[in-house]
């Protein structure tokens, strides 16, 4: 079948759009350059965009349909099953549109114009419930939201890193961030990680010899210990804690890489990263975040 000319010259006008996007950034591309690297004029460039802004939202528009057909999917699933097609789903999608996801990153209140950004936010409520499955409390909801920002975050600040690589090291650290016991496999036909099961919050009461309030949430998991090196003050006997420091959780890294610590700089300087999440995302305790931050 012969292409038609003129959603081929659409398709032209968007990759251009994209490659001027991301090297000037959005704010300083305007139309007339777009036209110009094309050799078509700018009315051209209007009858198949009406506004920059459309072209954005084009731009955007492979990556939202990809989320919601995957999220169309988990849906119809075990809550096990549907929790990691969600999250693999979720890396997938998004190393699948790595550009323009950049682009997004720097761009998110443009696309707040159109529909495109409520059908974001839409999206991202829906993955959020299926991660954290239902009759979730607090703890489990806040862990669902820090687990889409681990399977989102690393795409945008470690571009140099390969498809394949990243995509290990964002699963693991989602699994870190919410295993609290390991799971069958068969749970999910043909998965190549196991699924950790979701820590839930349990009330439990109080006791004479409680020092929590009546029906506080606790959790089954084990407990955060500082990371090696942090030094942890008892205040009934001023000594340092250095047995429980040495406890520290299995796997953590003690530290981070001068990659990550300059990936964890940019995370905290937009001012749209919380520690917790920079910490979630980058598979470390707070306090080594806190460490290196304050190291700047």
């Amino acid at each position: 079948m012969t292409a038609d000319p003129a959603d081929d010259t659409r398709t032209r006008i968007l990759r251009a759009a994209l490659d001027l996007f991301a090297e000037h950034g959005y704010q300083r591309t305007s139309l007339r350059q777009i036209g110009e690297r094309l050799r078509l004029t700018k009315t051209a460039i209007l009858y198949h965009f009406p506004a920059k802004e459309n072209l954005l939202a084009a731009l955007v528009e492979p990556l939202v349909a990809d989320l919601e057909a995957m999220l169309d999917t988990a849906r119809t699933q075990p809550t096990e099953q549907a929790r990691w097609t969600v999250l693999e789903g979720w890396v997938d999608v998004m190393l699948a549109h790595r550009r323009p996801l950049g682009m997004l990153f720097h761009d998110i209140a443009l696309v707040g114009r159109g529909d495109t950004y409520h059908r974001l936010m839409e999206v991202a409520m829906r993955a959020n419930d299926l991660i954290a499955g239902p009759d979730a409390g607090r703890r489990e909801r806040v862990r669902a939201v820090q687990a889409v920002a681990a399977c989102s975050d690393p795409i945008v600040f470690f571009t140099d890193v390969s498809d394949e690589v990243l995509r290990a090291d964002m699963l693991d650290g989602v699994r870190r961030l919410l295993a609290s016991s390991p799971v069958d496999d068969a749970a999910r036909p043909g998965a190549t990680t196991p699924i950790p099961t979701m820590v839930r919050e349990t009330p439990t009461p109080a006791t004479a010899s409680d020092s929590t309030p009546s029906g506080a949430a606790v959790t089954d998991a084990v407990p955060a210990v500082p990371d090696a090196g942090d030094a942890v003050r008892d205040p009934t006997t001023r000594r340092d804690a250095g047995t429980a420091s040495r406890r520290r959780r299995p796997g953590r890294p003690r530290a981070l890489g001068r990659e990550q610590v300059e990936a964890a700089r940019r995370m905290h300087a937009t001012g749209t990263h919380s520690v917790d999440a920079i910490a979630a995302t980058l598979g470390v305790s707070r306090a080594t975040v806190y460490r290196h931050l304050g190291a700047e």
